[in-house]
């Protein structure tokens, strides 16, 4: 297990260990950081042993390339993804140093934002494939915030709107995200990625209930693998929201490809 520090952590406004489709994630084994800025902070100290330009998925929005930096931390290995890299084998950084110019990936569906991916391999490890990384604990607080499933749509793109709701309750103090119904909080794709993951404790080790629905079931402590539930908009399926932890503020992503919402319009989310 690493353990990732809180004041590392609390440089990037948004994080997420399971809103992902990818084995890399696998039971909340890398995490997601989303900085505000268009360059990348790096979020580990150590010495630069490896970059690497890789192929990924042609798509209209995004380039058919990616970027691969390792860096010995002294404990362990760190991949960070996502990043054209303005470092090079050799080189040493700090927490917070430029690494590079975030990309917009091939490998992220349309309605994910710029971020950088981090995950952490053994130094005898294999930094190169995609799976592998050891399992990521945060070092840092994460309180629930009850949500009704109600906001007012405050950005939209072709595949998703944002909603306004639920607000976070001490903004800049702490991470939150959005509580299900027994007190932990979610985070993740529901249901459009496989699982998500679950924070905190609960009257319930097994079951995730969200919204008033049986959503989903706990596999191994944190790891919840989706019932067969619909998310719902005003009464019509969407394909599922996009949550996360956030330090400065929330909100739900409503993740819908063709949707008709406009900024203004109140929203209804409900799990079938």
């Amino acid at each position: 297990m690493v353990t990732l520090d809180g004041d590392v952590l609390a440089r990037y406004p948004r994080v997420s260990l399971y809103n992902s489709p990818y084995p890399a994630h696998d039971t909340g084994c890398a995490v997601d950081l989303y900085p505000q800025t268009a360059r990348a902070p790096s979020p580990v100290a150590g010495d630069v042993v490896e970059t690497r330009t890789v192929r990924c998925p042609s798509k209209p929005y995004a380039v058919d390339h990616d970027h691969l930096i390792v860096v010995d931390t002294g404990d362990f290995l760190a991949r960070i993804l996502h990043v054209a890299p303005a470092v090079e084998a050799g080189d040493t950084v700090v927490v917070g140093d430029d690494l590079g110019r975030m990309v917009r990936s091939g490998f992220f569906a349309p309605w994910v934002d710029n971020h950088v991916h981090l995950g952490f391999r053994e130094r005898d490890g294999d930094a190169v494939r995609a799976s592998g990384s050891l399992p990521l604990d945060l070092d840092a607080p994460v309180e629930p915030v009850s949500w009704d499933g109600t906001g007012e749509v405050v950005e939209t793109g072709g595949t998703y709107a944002l909603l306004d709701a639920p607000e976070h309750h001490a903004p800049g103090e702490c991470f939150a995200g959005i509580a299900i119904d027994d007190g932990r909080v979610l985070d993740g794709g529901v249901p459009h990625y496989e699982g998500g993951g679950v924070f905190g404790q609960g009257e319930t080790d097994d079951s995730v209930s969200f919204l008033g629905t049986h959503a989903g079931d706990v596999a191994d402590g944190r790891t919840v693998a989706w019932r067969d539930v619909t998310v719902t908009a005003n009464g019509e399926p969407v394909r599922g929201l996009s949550l996360w932890l956030g330090i400065d503020r929330l909100g739900v992503k409503l993740v819908a490809p063709e949707h008709d919402l406009a900024v203004g319009d109140s929203v209804t989310v409900g799990v079938e």
